[in-house]
């Protein structure tokens, strides 16, 4: 466990190589928020984040960026395909593009559907050594054998005929790539991680023991859940203000920590 009152591009060059399995993080959205006063948050910067991640990663470790973009005049920025496209120049491969349904919207748009959704990149440092797909959507097939075409051949005379048997529909399948949660309600950060969301991720892309990473800790959700599931933890923090917030929430967890 190691949490770092600092600014996240200074103290990644520190970290070793090839050192973190997961980092799970949100990074500021274009320049919706000030934190504090402290944001300075541009194409330069985003691009050396990008850089240091992918240098600090293990090969078969993943990314989850989970982001989005501001409206600005009118149009979306677009600045998370920007974001998302450059990580695959640094070398990353695009595993996955997920999306997250919040639970409300905080803008009402009069000339737009309403913006519910994030963007969750999932980026790998070649093919993910860990994946635990959760399996909590209800399989309308329960009970039933295969589906049909899986299990199917077609003939030469352009009939169908049943190849072998397929095994039986569990009651719960593998859900989709769109997570639909509640936001985090936190008085204490302005933009808090949910919980549920940073607890899905690290269970799906590492294991026990495993080092989790979040160079944006905030009020430290993605260290408090990655203690909770028995993983390693770096965490990296400009504000002083959020960086204690972060480090009291964990020490709770981690009572050695404090």
């Amino acid at each position: 466990m190691k949490l770092i009152h600092g600014d996240c591009i200074e103290e990644m060059v520190k970290m070793d190589e090839n050192s973190v399995d997961l980092t799970v993080t949100s990074p500021p959205y274009d320049n919706l928020r000030t934190y504090e006063g402290s944001l300075q948050w541009n194409e330069g910067i985003w691009k050396q984040v990008l850089e240091g991640l992918y240098r600090i990663t293990k090969e078969g470790g993943v990314v989850v960026w989970v982001v989005g973009d501001a409206t600005i005049k009118g149009s979306e920025t677009g600045t998370s395909f920007k974001q998302a496209l450059y990580a695959m120049e640094c070398g990353f491969r695009l595993h996955d593009t997920m999306t997250y349904q919040k639970h409300n919207f905080s803008n009402p748009s009069s000339n737009r559907y309403h913006q519910i959704s994030e963007y969750m990149f999932v980026f790998s440092k070649g093919k993910p050594k860990s994946f635990n797909p959760i399996k909590d959507r209800p399989n309308v097939c329960a009970g039933q054998v295969g589906s049909w075409g899986k299990n199917t051949t077609r003939n030469s005379d352009g009939s169908m005929s049943e190849r072998a048997k397929g095994k039986v529909n569990t009651e719960f399948g593998m859900r989709y790539n769109i997570w639909r949660m509640k936001t985090e309600m936190n008085p204490l950060h302005p933009a808090a991680f949910s919980e549920q969301l940073a607890h899905d991720h690290i269970i799906s892309w590492s294991n026990e023991g495993d080092t989790v990473f979040d160079p944006f800790l905030g009020s430290g959700t993605t260290g408090k859940v990655a203690v909770q599931l028995n993983r390693n933890f770096i965490g990296i923090e400009k504000v002083e203000k959020y960086y204690d917030i972060a480090k009291e929430r964990i020490g709770k967890v981690q009572p050695m920590f404090l």
